[in-house]
């Protein structure tokens, strides 16, 4: 892993957590929970996020402006807790959504389908578009890395 651990935690995950996480370059990144309530697939459960160009020495969350849908550092991606029960991401302020805060249609892509993220199918690509599924630390940890030109970590 590139991420670094922070703290492991086991939050009550609402929409509008902003939450760290820490690559090795010694900076900050910051995130946001967007819905706790997305599926990745059918039946799975999901956590929606978005994470942002913003970068700090410091911990604590940046000003909102800097938590804009023009500095999506990634697509919107669905995970689970693990990234927080690991440690790689830790909450750091909340602030409630507004409907500036969160893209007016989410997109993900698998098999040449495009779905939101509530697993329903939609009829084309809206960008910036994810993968649909439900990406692991590991794999957001990869995303994360490539976004900033980082040598993706040894498997």
């Amino acid at each position: 892993m590139n991420l670094r651990i922070i703290r492991k935690s086991r939050p009550r995950l609402a929409p509008g957590d902003i939450f760290a996480a820490w690559p090795p370059d010694e900076r900050y990144l910051f995130g946001r929970v967007i819905s706790t309530t997305a599926k990745a697939g059918p039946d799975m459960p999901a956590i929606l996020i978005y994470i942002y160009s913003a970068r700090s020495q410091r911990k604590e969350a940046p000003p909102l402006e800097q938590l804009s849908l023009k500095r999506l550092l990634i697509p919107p991606l669905m995970t689970n807790r693990r990234p927080w029960t690991e440690g790689y991401f830790e909450n750091v302020m909340w602030q409630p959504l507004t409907p500036d805060d969160v893209l007016p249609q989410h997109c993900f892509r698998a098999n040449g389908k495009y779905y939101d993220e509530q697993s329903r199918e939609i009829d084309r690509a809206v960008e910036p578009c994810g993968i649909w599924g439900l990406e692991s630390f590991r794999t957001i940890d990869d995303g994360i890395s490539m976004a900033l030109g980082i040598r993706l970590a040894p498997e």
